[in-house]
């Protein structure tokens, strides 16, 4: 009963607020839906702890494959031979993510209640925020493709209601019909990836097709016709289900939906960067590691997309002004790190990563929410400054999420914040793939790790440091709520610490920032011995990427320190010692500038090759077809027809009696010369 607490309370959440919130009033929408998740969070980390540091999954049984616990819930589907059951299916991987996404939920729901306190429409967003939980969780314990279909489409359809949640705000339906777009271009990927499978693998359910991947060892890979060419299924396949994780996990070419999901209520930002929507592709892309194994073509792709979309997220990140946009392209950073690890073979290293990250990422993104909530509302960093001695704990608790994510520790050492363990350990990995395609991401990801410390730095000192900046009152643009409503003053001068019920969960968020990493790390990334016990086959396991991950050379296990130090260094001289030279560098770079701010001009583009060619076609079909030629030609000229037809049978109706019997003896006339003419008669 436990697993089946844990997936259907939100649901129960989300279906009382949102049927009966009106009826019940938002207080009780709010508290039951919180309480809710705050029991699925406790009763995950019981199913967790025996795994992390017991004997593992209590009622597990191992399958041949791996150590599984199935609760079977219904039967679902039943055609010709395929019998499918709608079962949870609880490993470790599933016990990892059920923890993730069950504490950020539960904490980002405490936070809500105090960030949303003013909000007239509170218990929609707290069903909203329950609905998108339990979809996440469909996601994590399917057992088959369909199932993990399903929390798919699922989180897809809550992200857009949640990053729309102000629809009255242009800017935020926009930005949440874009996400829901860009997402059902990778899910077309992805949905042909699962027909493939199935084609292929003769299975829809992971263990059959597991089993079947296996067989492909004696058997040799089958070759699929796919486009007029022959080529080999598998890569086919793993291809078009990367394409899926590109569209979910905002990968590059389909990554320009997630900085505009910050349209949404921050603590949304918070549970869809930190724990649920991006991290699905990362997850989906670990559970299929025994398909992934077959393609090294496959993995190839994920590296360079990983690598790319890493050193492209941080390059914008640089330049970015709105506190909420830095820490998105953040996010979308650390995914490129996240899939690296997984193109390397290093399945553990990119779930310990996914792991580490929810809680300090959810930690940044509630201290911004603290912030602006601070600061009435205001989200540009260049009006903020000085914020440290207003609001010291969020200030303490943004420095924990800070330090986490550019990785501060001491290479071979036990002590480090949580993103250096898992950080360092996808860098190694990277280093150890080796050849062209090692080496490419592993000079990107150091790159990036730099950038990641620079724009990391700068957020802190615009934010919290130097002293209040000129518009750091009423600004036309950005001193307006999320409902419009402007304010009056200086925004610093009333400038107020958050209350409890939004602290309590950046507290919880700041213990995992700084132990996730030390306390997990045996578990994920030690050695093989540890990783093959403690995932117990829920992922595919590649000793030798592991054994060489450990012994690169010592300037590689430095690198992302030396990176993050030079990162550091740099933001503390631009931004506190010499403020000046970041308008310089501007002025004088003004192309580089634009095209960073401008975030490579990738809206530009698509707007260009996809959203204007659409919009012309759609036109020209309006205006050349329906109006033209259906509304114009053939409606007006039918109509034109009918009415000249009618005007002329009108002109019969002439209201005299005497006509309308000459017409009926005209007529009987006519009826009995046929009837004699016809019977022969005649």
């Amino acid at each position: 009963m436990i697993i089946q607490a844990i997936v259907f309370l939100p649901l129960i959440g989300a279906l009382v607020a949102g049927l009966l919130g009106r009826s019940i009033g938002h207080r009780p929408s709010e508290f039951l839906t919180t309480g809710l998740l705050i029991i699925a969070a406790v009763l995950s980390w019981v199913v967790f702890i025996p795994v992390a540091f017991g004997d593992g999954l209590v009622g597990a049984v191992g399958d041949g494959h791996t150590a599984v616990l199935k609760v079977e819930v219904m039967r679902w589907i039943q055609v010709g031979d395929m019998d499918l059951r709608w079962t949870l299916r609880v490993d470790t991987l599933t016990a990892i993510m059920l923890v993730v996404v069950n504490t950020v939920s539960a904490l980002v729901h405490i936070y809500s209640i105090g960030y949303m306190s003013d909000d007239p429409h509170r218990s929609r967003f707290f069903a909203y925020l329950s609905l998108f939980t339990f979809a996440m969780l469909m996601l994590v314990t399917a057992d088959n493709f369909l199932q993990m279909f399903f929390g798919w489409e699922g989180v897809g359809l809550a992200s857009y209601l949640l990053i729309g949640f102000w629809y009255t705000k242009p800017s935020a339906t926009a930005a949440a019909m874009k996400a829901f777009i860009v997402n059902r271009v990778g899910d077309f990927g992805f949905a042909l990836g699962i027909f493939g499978a199935f084609l292929v693998l003769g299975h829809i359910d992971f263990d059959g097709a597991f089993t079947a991947a296996d067989e492909f060892a004696t058997t040799g890979l089958p070759i699929i016709r796919f486009l007029s060419w022959n080529v080999d299924a598998m890569t086919v396949i793993c291809l078009l289900l990367f394409m899926g994780a590109m569209g979910k996990s905002a990968q590059f070419l389909l990554h320009t939906w997630l900085p505009d999901a910050m349209e949404g209520p921050t603590p949304v930002s918070a549970l869809i960067h930190a724990a649920t929507m991006v991290t699905a592709g990362v997850f989906m892309v670990a559970r299929l590691s025994p398909l992934f194994e077959l393609s090294p073509f496959a993995l190839n792709v994920v590296i360079v997309i990983g690598a790319i979309t890493a050193f492209f997220a941080a390059t914008v990140g640089l330049v970015q002004n709105d506190i909420k946009r830095v820490i998105a392209y953040s996010t979308c950073s650390q995914l490129g790190y996240m899939f690296v690890a997984l193109g390397a073979g290093a399945y553990s290293a990119g779930v310990f990563h996914l792991f580490t990250h929810a809680f300090f990422k959810a930690l940044l993104f509630l201290g911004a929410g603290s912030v602006i909530h601070a600061m009435h509302h205001e989200q540009d960093m260049r009006n903020m400054g000085g914020l440290r001695k207003k609001i010291p704990i969020t200030y303490a608790m943004m420095m924990i999420g800070t330090l986490a994510l550019t990785g501060v520790g001491i290479p071979g050492t036990n002590f480090g914040f949580a993103g250096f363990f898992s950080k360092d350990s996808i860098i190694e990995a990277a280093y150890a793939v080796g050849g062209n395609i090692g080496s490419f991401a592993f000079w990107l990801l150091v790159i990036a790790a730099l950038f990641t410390s620079f724009y990391s730095w700068r957020l802190v000192h615009l934010t919290f440091h130097g002293t209040p900046r000129e518009g750091a009152h009423g600004h036309d643009d950005h001193a307006h709520d999320d409902h419009g409503h402007g304010h009056h003053g200086s925004a610093y001068d009333n400038a107020h610490e958050s209350p409890n019920v939004m602290l309590v969960p950046l507290y919880v968020l700041a213990v995992g920032a700084v132990l996730a990493g030390a306390v997990f790390y045996g578990m994920f990334f030690h050695d093989v011995e540890h990783i093959e016990h403690f995932f117990s086959g829920a992922i595919f396991v590649d000793h030798d990427i592991i054994e060489a991950a450990h012994h690169v050379p010592t300037w590689v296990k430095w690198s992302a320190t030396v990176s993050m130090i030079i990162g550091f260094v740099a933001a503390w001289y631009m931004y506190i010692r010499r403020p000046d030279i970041p308008g310089k560098l501007a002025a004088t770079n003004p192309g580089l500038y634009q095209f960073l701010l401008n975030k490579w001009y990738f809206d530009e583009l698509y707007d260009r090759i996809f959203v204007r060619p659409a919009l012309w076609i759609g036109r020209a079909i309006w205006h050349g077809f329906d109006d033209w030629l259906v509304d114009g030609k053939i409606a007006e000229g039918l109509g034109r027809r009918v009415q000249n037809v009618t005007s002329w049978v009108v002109k019969l109706q002439s209201g005299y009696l005497y006509h309308y019997a000459f017409a009926m003896l005209i007529g009987v006339a006519a009826l009995l010369t046929w009837a004699i003419t016809a019977g022969g008669l005649i």
